[in-house]
């Protein structure tokens, strides 16, 4: 079901749009049979816009499934170690100094987004708590809020700048490149690979740290390597579409009421609906108004509820 509403997912989202696509322009855009225009429509704008989606989704979801178990707490989402914080804060600087293009935004946000999931790595080991993932999930919060006042003040100074840096921070799909799609799919398809490959793992530890050292698990060493990886997925992730935020929440839970706690069904079952979720999203972020709503925000609106429910159902 989940692959079928993908393909339905991918369908949509090259489909719909201001311009009017049927599915055998796409089919005839694919096999090079359509005129220019359509093929520069399917294959260098909403291809690659679908693409980006779709990888983005599976990778924030799978990030924000593993921040789960490592914290053990429901609530962990690829975005506690300030990544999205550090990323802003190197999108806005690129902005600010008028160097703004894809690939600047893209090196400066990812670069800054994983120094910053090293130092809240740093000064979380450094920390004496009995409890070492207490004290990198404190870290996190710490520095995530220094890296916040920092991008306040960037975008004061940005001034008239100061939208375009807004609305990267909101998350967006809407300039699409095959330059953003090379830079995240091999690090996606890496770091995906690396969680689902070690979703006995994650059952290990969800289980507490006693328990997987009894299991023949050396607990220090793969939540030095889960961090690392997961840092990793979700800079590239954030570089590439601005802060999108509540997919590693909702899509984990989502599927963790449907297929269980068990890992091993439910990684799979969190990339397949991280990358037919996000697709949908973007859809309706397109065509919802006459310009383009922030995909962030309307994640944002989604998950609101999706706690209010988590809380109700006592998560």
């Amino acid at each position: 079901m989940l692959i079928i509403l993908n393909v339905l997912s991918a369908l949509i989202g090259l489909s719909v749009g201001s311009a009017s696509v049927g599915l055998l322009d796409i089919l005839n855009a694919f096999i090079g049979k359509s005129d220019e225009i359509t093929k520069q429509i399917v294959l260098n704008y909403r291809l690659p816009r679908l693409i980006l989606a779709m990888l983005v989704g599976s990778s924030l979801a799978t990030s924000g499934c593993a921040m789960q178990a490592f914290f053990r707490n429901p609530l962990a989402d690829p975005y506690i170690l300030g990544i999205s914080s550090g990323a802003s804060v190197g999108a806005a600087i690129v902005i600010l100094l008028g160097i703004a293009t894809t690939y600047n935004i893209m090196i400066s946000a990812f670069s800054l987004a994983l120094i910053t999931a090293i130092l809240v790595y740093k000064i979380g080991n450094i920390a004496r708590f009995r409890e070492q993932s207490y004290a990198i999930l404190l870290a996190g919060i710490a520095v995530s809020c220094f890296m916040t006042g920092l991008t306040s003040i960037l975008i004061y100074i940005a001034g008239r700048d100061m939208h375009q840096v807004v609305f990267w921070i909101m998350g967006s799909f809407s300039n699409p490149n095959w330059v953003d799609v090379n830079f995240l799919a091999p690090i996606a398809v890496f770091g995906i690979s690396y969680i689902f490959l070690n979703s006995w793992n994650l059952n290990a530890i969800l289980m507490g740290d006693e328990h997987a050292m009894a299991v023949g698990l050396d607990v220090r060493r793969f939540q030095k390597q889960l961090l690392a990886v997961v840092s990793l997925l979700t800079s590239a992730a954030v570089a590439v579409s601005g802060v999108i935020g509540f997919v590693g929440i909702i899509i984990p839970h989502t599927m963790r009421l449907i297929v269980g706690e068990a890992h091993q069904t439910l990684i799979p079952s969190t990339i397949l609906f991280g990358s037919a979720f996000m697709p949908l999203v973007d859809v309706i972020a397109r065509t919802a108004t006459a310009g383009e709503l922030p995909v962030g925000a309307i994640t944002a609106m989604l998950g609101a509820p999706f706690f209010i429910y988590l809380l109700l159902r006592g998560l």
